[in-house]
């Protein structure tokens, strides 16, 4: 049986999808990962439902697909992940072609459902450059945010074990990987639900102490609530890289108490200030929304000065999305128009620009170490503990006679500003 699957969701949703395809390949089948280019008896698609862009995108893959099989190019066509979570049943007066839906809970059915024998465990194929891959070490939310879906689609808080997640690290260090991205929606959380209290320090430590694991880096923390004993790890371990991905959202108190976020500015500015005084030198990762309802001109520009003057090194603005069931979906009107919710992004997005440029500057003529992610004719790409896979600045080394070797670690001078990005040469 050749099967096609297609990610298109999130990394959580991508560590699904890896755990599926092993447990499809154990049972014999023919398992493709990415677009469907040849006949597959069945094409599934992992899909993403978070904001309405992701929704669009899910649709519109979904159709393309149906359009697929009605070629001939699949037999069935399946979907499962967040969008056909919201959707159900629904889907299917959509998109009629689609044969089987199946949301974040149940996947785990599909082996059974296409009478193979095999289950879903702690092994995967790795989708990912073999020395990085994801690990997911929790479900669900508990915290109320405004605008966010995610509670209501994948209910509350819902830790794994830790021994079952350090096994996953070690299982994952045997195939070769050395650098661990641990997941979650409420990263910071982890364990509350286990046994009332916040586990993620202890479990850092657990998978730092596997031995062959180079980094370990982490998304997403919570600022509400967030576990100090956390920044004890990340500077005391040197595989624990000094990176933290902590959404803020705003800055404004009467907007962060809009957005049910539980917190004041001056606490946020309290946390973030702790935050780099335990960790010095540390990088932080966070995003921001533009357009949430009730937001004025004067609150976005006290959002804008606040960027500026926090000057976080890392940066993703997204503007809010009347998402159905959210809370402000059915508590507030949806009243700034996409045009200003979208300028007020690419602002901040400029504002970023200039940020990086400065943070360049400062950089060059210094070492990094660095993995080697990719080489490609006369340059490789790289990237250093501060920026994780895809989404931040990386290091385009310029190759002058050897040519390094992709998941190894080099040491890289850093040369010139690109704009995002760095230029390098090995040293």
């Amino acid at each position: 049986m050749r099967i096609n699957l297609l990610n298109i969701g999130c990394f959580k949703n991508l560590v699904d999808s890896e755990h599926l395809m092993r447990a499809l390949a154990t049972a014999g089948c023919d398992v493709h990962f990415g677009e469907l280019t040849d006949y597959s008896d069945v094409a599934i698609i992992n899909t993403c439902g978070f904001i309405g862009d992701a929704d669009d995108a899910s649709l519109a893959t979904v159709k393309r697909y149906a359009d697929l099989k009605r070629k001939g190019l699949c037999g069935a066509l399946w979907i499962m992940g967040c969008y056909s979570q919201k959707l159900g049943e629904r889907l299917k007066t959509l998109v009629p072609e689609v044969d089987s839906i199946y949301g974040n809970f149940n996947w785990e059915r599909i082996p059974m459902d296409l009478g193979l024998h095999s289950a879903v465990d702690k092994t995967r194929t790795i989708t990912t450059p073999s020395h990085y891959a994801y690990v997911k070490i929790s479900e669900g939310c508990n915290q109320p945010c405004s605008y966010c879906i995610k509670p209501v689609l994948n209910g509350p808080l819902k830790s794994l074990r830790q021994e079952d997640i350090v096994d996953e690290c070690r299982w994952l260090v045997e195939q070769g990987v050395c650098e661990i991205q641990l997941v979650a929606q409420n990263l910071t959380s982890y364990g509350m639900d286990l046994n009332g209290k916040k586990q993620i320090a202890e479990l850092v430590e657990r998978i730092a102490d596997i031995a062959g694991i180079q980094w370990i880096r982490l998304h997403y923390a919570y600022p509400l609530g967030f576990p100090m004993e956390l920044l004890r790890v990340i500077k005391e371990r040197p595989n624990v890289c000094n990176y933290l991905d902590m959404a803020i959202q705003h800055c404004n108190t009467r907007m962060l108490k809009l957005m049910r976020r539980g917190m004041t500015r001056e606490q946020l500015e309290e946390l973030i200030a702790a935050i780099r005084e335990a960790v010095p030198g540390i990088y932080l990762r966070t995003t921001v929304m533009t357009g949430h309802p009730g937001e004025t001109e004067e609150d976005y520009q006290e959002l804008y000065r606040f960027v500026e003057e926090q000057r976080f090194e890392r940066l993703g603005v997204f503007a809010y999305s009347h998402q159905s069931p959210s809370y402000a979906y059915s508590h507030y009107q949806d009243d700034i128009p996409e045009r200003v919710k979208r300028n007020r992004a690419i602002g901040l997005m400029n504002l970023q620009k200039e940020i990086y440029k400065d943070l360049h500057r400062g950089l060059i003529g210094t070492t990094q170490r660095v993995v080697i992610d990719s080489v490609d004719g006369d340059k490789a790409y790289a990237r250093s503990e501060y920026s994780t896979p895809m989404a931040d600045p990386k290091i385009v080394v310029k190759l002058q006679g050897s040519v390094p070797e992709a998941g190894r670690f080099y040491t890289v001078r850093l040369t010139e500003d690109m704009g995002k990005d760095m230029g390098g040469v090995l040293v």
